[in-house]
């Protein structure tokens, strides 16, 4: 049967429900009075935004592992790479704001640091420090793709080697000397091109920024998947030896699909820096990338509605769980992985597509 993703009817309903949950309400939340059972505070805004941004990680985890069959648990790494390349060009707009009145982070000022360190030349400039979210997480996918994939590490291993280069980052980026906060990394942003970053208007912003972001990469996804490129990726899901023997290189199709899903993740996690006020070594923990795969599969893998959905069901309900039962959370999300493992393999999307199958 064919995937929901290739219906019109399927994508379009997608489309439109980001379109009003990430546009219409944050927009008619500013015009609606703050007494108004339609109004969404703060908080709640925030919430969709950052959810937003982890429906963008999961889009990318399931261009590799759901149709290149290839499972990350080192996307957090990617994520956190362009989330530090924002924060950085957020921590240079405190200026004086800051607790030491300096021109410095106030953590290189406790440190007594005379100078910039040499990774934070262009930090100063948004254009530079975007670019570096593209460029960063790229880069390193792209060497560490290109050793891998050439030494054929595929399966488990790959898993394994992706984790232990997750960990070895964090590692080292809780060091003070690396000049990137070390274990507070950084937090307490002032402004961003110039305006007020905790402001509702602004808050609003960067939710509507990043359900646009997440609009297009879906569409370019969706256009990756039922391309030529697409169909070849799929086939070295399910048959690399194969697609070796019709004459295409398996190598570069899964160093540029693995490169372009590390610079989603990258560009997700510089939308999510601003909303959630922080960035800190925490975000590249092993948790933080497994986290991001059971969001995936949890939705459904191959599908790319699936990993959208699934991001969003696990990350509204860890925001209940973790007010109403924070004791609970780590084993309802330990539950839901063996329910979907043991009796929704597909997903909540696979759920859709046997109900749909029952229709005459």
């Amino acid at each position: 049967m064919k995937s929901l993703i290739l219906e019109p009817r399927g994508w379009a309903a997608v489309l439109a429900a980001i379109v009003v949950l990430g546009v219409g309400v944050p927009v008619l939340n500013l015009v609606v009075p703050a007494g108004s059972a339609l109004h969404l505070s703060d908080f709640h805004v925030t919430l969709l935004g950052k959810i937003l941004c982890y429906a963008i990680a999961a889009l990318a985890m399931d261009l590799i592992w759901g149709y290149t069959g290839i499972l990350s648990l080192g996307h957090g790494l990617f994520f956190a790479l362009g989330g530090y390349a924002m924060g950085m060009y957020l921590m240079r707009q405190i200026g004086l704001d800051g607790q030491y009145h300096s021109a410095m982070p106030d953590f290189m000022v406790f440190l007594n640091w005379k100078t910039f360190p040499w990774s934070w030349a262009l930090s100063d400039s948004f254009v530079a420090q975007m670019v570096l979210v593209l460029a960063v997480p790229g880069l390193l996918a792209f060497v560490f793709g290109f050793f891998a994939f050439r030494s054929r590490i595929k399966g488990v291993y790959f898993s394994i080697i992706t984790q232990a280069l997750t960990y070895a980052a964090m590692l080292l980026f809780f060091r003070n000397e690396t000049g990137f906060g070390g274990n507070n990394g950084f937090t307490d942003f002032k402004r961003i091109l110039g305006a007020p970053i905790t402001t509702p208007g602004m808050r609003v912003a960067l939710c509507v920024a990043s359900a646009l972001v997440l609009i297009a990469f879906f569409v370019l996804a969706r256009a990756i998947v039922q391309s030529k490129y697409g169909r070849v990726l799929q086939a070295i899901r399910d048959a690399e030896t194969r697609v070796m023997f019709t004459g295409y290189d398996p190598i570069a199709y899964k160093l540029s699909i693995w490169t372009l899903s590390a610079v989603m993740c990258g560009v997700a996690g510089a939308l999510y820096v601003p909303q959630v006020g922080i960035i800190n070594p925490s975000e590249m923990s092993p948790s933080a990338s497994i986290e991001i795969a059971i969001w995936t599969a949890v939705g459904g893998r191959a599908t790319l509605i699936g990993p959208i959905l699934g991001a969003c069901f696990v990350n509204f309900a860890k925001s209940w769980f973790t007010v109403a039962f924070p004791e609970l959370w780590l084993f309802f999300l330990g539950a839901l992985f063996i329910a979907v493992t043991l009796f929704l393999p597909d997903g909540l999307m696979g759920l859709v597509r046997r109900r749909r199958a029952r229709r005459p």
